[in-house]
């Protein structure tokens, strides 16, 4: 599969805030320790990028391998709800069981007179880092100031919170990188650099680029996607335009231009092996920040209480805030300088707009977490146990984590070679560890089995902008058109869905998670299946029916739509399309070109159905999945497609459907793919945001998943299970923590952990 594009929606494939990464994922090992508690688990793991820091780790794999040794300022329980009393200890109950929660800090919140809202850590004072330092007030201000510098590009969001004074003194002040970025090649004011630095950037950039170009080239010449040296082909397959006859160096000019002459965005996400240290190894002299303008030299709503108390105050309510300001607390005197700090003067451990110090810790991560970190080489990482941890010095005294392919972890638990992995819990999967097991079940005297639902779902997308009439993709008409197709897609979803998974996912009927709390139940009183009522707001399936039965009554409830969209339907089929609308619309589904997706034959049987009543449906099966990604980013002609979203703990959507209409504010990040354009939505997105009762908010973000379903931008497909096997030989079973979830995995009680005798 070609490698690309993936950052357009890296910010929903990952879980934004810090807290995602305390629930602890799965991995896989081997046991060297022959039952002795003292010996090594060796725990296999997906590829590992080496970014291996609290700060700037990429992937949830690197950020787990830097969990392992970190602690965060506030943690999240079994349910996805923020741990507030982690000093004192928090009780909550899960699947009949009460369970205490323990963490670094008890947390008040208050809300002031004037909106701002409080937010006060009372931070244990007897934790230490690995190397037996102390961890204070002053760690988590150094921490905090890492995260909110102007130079700091991460994937933390806490700079992005209403923080009292972030913004003035965030402003003022930019990376030499970006700025030389904006002044373009034909800069000739030196003011704030010097030309032979931005000599020296642009021909790094056009060797890198080029170099870039080249490796694309070679990558698809050698996996066979089109005639090797073919740079018009290798472009296209990349998602790029290149005539025939173009060079390397127009397929490198062209992608220069796509990313804004931004040559690290451009390595970072089009390589097909690459790395930004490789093509621009003196990335970190441009990091640097260069002052613009006077700025503050302090963060107001950031203030030292005590040696061990931190407030934090925001100038707004916002309900989703709670889950990005449990930053990770990191040493000051080792990512940092203690001698460059000192708050009463404004100093917070490294001089503002130079993060040299921290990015330099990037491989060797260090913290007060369960274990220390020793070395990554040969695809493996080794850790010792902290002696020092706060909850207790792990019961392991070894632990690797180690990369180990899909296609290899389930063989690794039954060879002997992984004690604890994750491998995609398929059909064939939970047959193989079913067959392992004396008693054919996934549990048994080999394998444990633990499964939980993953944190988000597949689904279908349906682009108003494209799927409209007249070009007014709010009309009802236009939506009508949109719930003609969702009506036959839902049809063949449960078919679907049990044909690729069996009882390993199960079909879902709202665009949300089944793991957040605010998903809607089928013990709800006005809880729906999906696309199950006709035009006129009737049931369209009734109970007796078989399975020809359903299919022509979804086909009659979608000639119904087609005809309030403006259709011409007559003797049973669509003759004529309105203005604006077609007879034949395309849906891409990125199934490796061999039907390989979970949704892929809910496509084929509703292009079957449709063509009964004279609509074509086109399914392009994308042999490069990276063409999806592509298409919807460059605003090609993509009218539907399916994919999957990752969820986060708190169910803001915000991100996904906000459209900003009438509001003032920015539309969020990925709703262009779907176009909705809706003020009512908006409102009750911003509501939900700007209250903190669950319950209330749970109600307001059911009138959202409503009003979503009205537009029939988004068809919920499936919701899959995630597992993680254990040695039943190896390990202990009866000291794995018990009731997993969703947002509460295995990693978070570790220290627990034991071998088998």
């Amino acid at each position: 599969m070609i490698k690309k594009r993936i950052a357009l929606l890296l910010s929903l494939l990952m879980i934004i805030s810090s807290l995602a990464a305390c629930s602890g994922g799965a991995g896989g090992g081997t046991s060297d320790g022959g039952g002795d508690n003292n010996g090594t688990l060796v725990v296999g793991y997906s590829n590992f990028s080496s970014k291996f820091s609290p700060f700037f780790a990429e992937s949830q794999y690197d950020r787990d391998a830097a969990d392992m040794t970190g602690v965060y300022l506030l943690d999240i329980d079994r349910l996805g709800a923020v741990v507030e009393k982690g000093k004192t200890g928090q009780k909550s109950e899960y699947n009949g069981t009460e369970y205490t929660y323990e963490g670094l800090a008890d947390l008040t919140i208050t809300e002031n007179a004037d909106g701002s809202v409080d937010y006060d850590f009372d931070l244990r004072d007897n934790v230490k880092f690995s190397d037996g330092e102390p961890l204070t007030a002053d760690d988590v201000i150094f921490s905090m100031y890492v995260l909110s510098d102007p130079t700091y590009d991460g994937s933390n969001t806490f700079f992005a919170q209403p923080i009292k004074g972030m913004a003035e003194y965030r402003k003022g002040m930019d990376s030499l990188y970006k700025l030389i970025v904006a002044a373009g090649r034909d800069n000739t004011d030196f003011s704030k650099w010097s030309e032979d630095q931005q000599k020296a950037y642009w021909e790094t950039a056009d060797k890198a680029s080029v170099a870039i170009a080249q490796e694309i080239v070679d990558y698809c010449g050698e996996n066979g996607y089109n005639d090797k040296g073919d740079v018009s082909a290798s472009a296209a397959n990349w998602g790029f335009e290149v005539p025939a006859g173009g060079t390397v160096e127009d397929f490198a000019k062209v992608m220069m231009e796509a990313y804004g002459n931004d040559v690290v965005g451009l390595i970072n996400t089009e390589n097909a092996g690459s790395t930004v240290d490789a093509l621009f190894p003196n990335y970190s002299d441009y990091q640097i920040g260069v002052k613009t303008e006077d700025s503050k030299d302090f963060i107001e709503g950031i203030q030292k209480t005590g040696d061990y108390g931190v407030k934090l105050t925001l100038t707004e309510k916002d309900a989703t805030a709670i889950y990005q300001i449990g930053v990770p607390v990191t040493p000051l005197h080792y990512y940092g300088d203690k001698a460059q700090y000192d708050y009463d003067a404004h100093k917070f451990g490294f001089p503002k707009g130079d993060l040299s110090s921290v990015r330099s810790k990037t491989t060797q991560p260090m913290g007060a977490g369960p274990y220390k970190f020793v070395k990554y080489e040969n695809g493996a990482i080794s850790y010792e146990a902290n002696e020092h941890y706060y909850l207790g010095a792990p019961k392991i005294a070894n632990m690797i984590l180690r990369e180990a392919p899909d296609q290899d972890k389930l063989n690794g638990v039954i060879t002997g070679t992984i004690d604890i992995t994750d491998p995609t819990f398929s059909l064939d999967n939970a047959k193989a560890i079913s067959a392992e097991n004396s008693n054919g079940e996934v549990t048994g005297d080999k394998i444990t089995t633990s499964t939980v639902d993953n944190l988000g779902y597949g689904y279908l997308g349906i682009d108003a902008a494209i799927v409209n009439v007249g070009g007014d993709k709010g009309s009802d008409a236009s939506k009508a058109l949109r719930k003609a197709f969702a009506t036959v897609f839902s049809r063949y979803r449960d078919v679907t869905v049990d044909s690729y998974y069996g009882e390993t996912a199960s079909v879902i009927n709202y665009p949300i998670s089944n793991t957040s709390w605010a998903a809607p139940q089928k013990t709800d009183d006005d809880y729906a299946i999906a696309f199950s009522k006709d035009v006129d707001g009737n049931d369209i399936y009734t109970s007796d029916m078989d399975d020809n039965a359903k299919d022509e009554a979804a086909l009659k409830a979608a000639l119904g739509f087609f005809e309030k969209a403006g259709y011409t339907v007559a003797d049973g089929k669509v003759t004529a399309a309105p203005e604006g609308a077609k007879m034949d619309y395309e849906v891409w589904i990125p199934a490796d070109g061999t039907g390989d997706h979970p949704s892929f034959m809910m496509l084929n049987l509703a292009k079957e159905a449709l063509a009964k009543i004279g609509i074509t449906l086109n399914v392009k099966d994308l042999a490069n999945s990276s063409d999806l990604w592509s298409g919807l980013e460059t605003d090609k002609d993509v009218p539907m497609w399916c994919a999957a979203w990752q969820a986060t703990p708190d169910p803001d959507m915000y991100q996904i459907y906000y459209s900003g209409v009438e509001s003032g504010k920015e539309a969020g990040g990925s709703n262009y793919m779907y176009s909705i354009a809706d003020p009512e939505l908006d409102k009750l997105i911003m509501d939900a945001r700007t209250n903190t009762d669950q319950a209330y908010r749970k109600a307001v973000y059911k009138s959202c998943l409503d009003t979503i379903i009205d537009w029939a931008v988004e068809v919920p497909v499936y919701q899959r299970q995630n597992a993680v096997i254990f040695s039943t030989e190896r390990v202990n079973i009866d000291t794995v923590v018990k009731d997993i979830t969703s947002y509460y995995g295995w990693l978070r009680e570790i220290q627990k952990l034991e071998l088998a005798k």
